[in-house]
């Protein structure tokens, strides 16, 4: 191990019925987008989603990219929604009534 302060980041990407988990070590400066690129989820994410993740998070609350991850946090790595959240309630609503 290198005499460099690293940090220890658990990167977690789900869909639907599937979960996958990284434990990986980066450098103590590492930003959310380079945690992820480090645990491969990112690119596992581009491949089942169709692009990039839509937004990181850590432990349920979104943080920009550039964002410095820290020790022993988990990294969320979010998919792009597939339909609008508000448009989705507005006709669930029109057909309940």
């Amino acid at each position: 191990m290198s005499d460099w302060p690293s940090k220890q980041v658990e990167v977690v990407f789900a869909l639907p019925g599937r979960c996958w988990r990284e434990t990986v070590v980066v450098a103590a400066d590492a930003t959310a987008e380079t945690v992820a690129r480090a645990s491969g989820l990112e690119q596992l994410c581009r491949e089942q989603c169709g692009g990039a993740p839509a937004a990181y998070g850590v432990f349920g609350r979104k943080i920009d990219a550039r964002e410095i991850v820290g020790d022993g946090q988990r990294l969320e790595l979010y998919r792009p929604l597939t339909a609008d959240p508000r448009e989705r309630r507005r006709r669930r609503a029109k057909y309940k009534n």
